[in-house]
């Protein structure tokens, strides 16, 4: 009996299953991995914001975290939304036992603009969290947030990575899908270890549902760390499958609706 590759994320619920834990673990699940979770926080959540979260106490996301690893065992670890500093710092201890790799996507504020990051939780996210990822992904926005860093256009990315890196993780993956300077057919991300560069580039889709995206790679990067690609093969993957999962996005409600995690599954019917 072949037992798939195990992941875990540690995040929060988005109750309309476009983004946080729902959407780690369909994407593991479509990258043929094992999903498991940590719940740090639930959310009422739907296509037109958040319209409520309530942290689960630490004891909570501590007791989650040793049922899964002490037991099961865990092959990389993704954490996406930490709103307090009292959780990051939890969550940046237990990382700290593992030897696994470990993608931290710093979540600061939600697709629709709404906080998901407490202000005094910031320095703990860069002097606790960032220190135990393998790779950070954050966004343009969760950039300037963290490092005070604006990103104009495509040059700027290498400035970003920089101040990114200056925290500790050992690779940093710039999302620059809101860049709009330079050329406007391409999202370009960058990631980087500080030496080496590699420039990750897929044709811009004209498609407004885009619900889940970072939370989607940055479990798709997860996944296949798990499965032993080297970080530059995984983020080259992840960037494949979140393009197309992008492409495929679909309406779902009033608002912003989801990618779709199964696009692989539902094109080749």
């Amino acid at each position: 009996m072949r037992i798939p590759p195990r992941v875990l994320t540690v995040a929060g619920s988005d109750s309309g299953g476009g983004a946080g834990i729902q959407a780690d673990l369909k994407t593991m699940l479509a990258l043929g991995t094992h999903g498991m979770s940590v719940l740090t926080a639930v959310t009422a959540q739907n296509s037109l914001g958040v319209q409520g979260a309530w942290d689960l106490p630490a004891q909570a996301v501590r007791a989650q975290f040793r049922s899964v690893v002490d037991d099961i065992g865990v092959q990389a670890v993704k954490t996406g939304m930490l709103s307090s500093a009292e959780l990051v710092g939890t969550v940046a201890a237990l990382l700290a036992e593992l030897t696994v790799p470990v993608v931290v996507d710093p979540v600061g504020v939600s697709k629709h603009g709404d906080p998901l990051l407490a202000a005094d939780a910031l320095d703990a996210v860069r002097t606790r969290l960032l220190p135990t990822a393998t790779v950070a992904t954050p966004n343009l926005d969760e950039v300037a947030q963290l490092t005070g860093v604006r990103v104009a256009e495509e040059a700027d990315m290498r400035r970003a990575a920089a101040a990114v890196l200056d925290f500790g993780p050992r690779w940093a993956l710039i999302k620059g899908g809101h860049l709009t300077a330079g050329d406007g057919d391409s999202a370009v991300d960058l990631l980087t270890d500080g030496t080496e560069e590699h420039w990750l580039r897929a044709p811009r889709h004209d498609n407004r549902h885009t619900h889940g995206t970072g939370c989607t790679l940055a479990s798709a990067l997860a996944a296949h760390l798990a499965k032993g690609d080297t970080v530059p093969q995984a983020a080259a993957a992840a960037k494949e499958y979140v393009t197309g999962a992008l492409a495929a996005g679909f309406r779902l409600g009033a608002g912003i609706g989801p990618v779709d995690h199964g696009w692989r599954l539902r094109g080749a019917r």
